[in-house]
């Protein structure tokens, strides 16, 4: 039964369509980019869409060329990506919470008022002793 099953076949379908789906990812993650309404929500999306068509398109990526060394590249790749890509995304959002880059209107800040008091008051402590060097 297994003699009749081309193999490479299979792995090109399924490589394929991982490719396909982490490029339609990426787009959707660009459109979200040019569409949504401020920074934070563009912020999020790109970096949510991005990161997993990335993924997705490395894991195709794997699978096509069916490697041991590329597979563990990839999956190397995959990870450093994952790590990295939201601590970078909260230190920017961080960044522009601390030089007050406005939100957009509808967005309810009810949680987020006390965090936002404490962490202004402490950017401007940090500047006014910086005055002083």
């Amino acid at each position: 039964m297994l003699d009749n099953i081309n193999f490479l076949l299979i792995r090109e379908i399924v490589s394929s369509v991982l490719i396909i789906m982490g490029v339609i990812f990426m787009l959707i993650s660009s459109i979200g980019l040019l569409r949504f309404p401020d920074f934070y929500i563009r912020m999020s999306a790109i970096t949510k869409g991005a990161t997993l068509g990335l993924g997705l398109i490395l894991t195709g990526m794997g699978i096509y060329f069916n490697e041991p060394d590329m597979l563990l590249k990839v999956l190397l790749i995959i990870g450093f990506t994952f790590l990295t890509s939201p601590v970078a995304a909260h230190v920017i959002g961080r960044t522009a919470v601390r030089n007050k880059i406005p939100f957009w209107g509808p967005t309810d800040l009810e949680e987020f008022k006390d965090y936002l008091r404490k962490e202004h008051s402490n950017h401007r402590d940090h500047e006014r002793d910086n005055k002083h060097l």
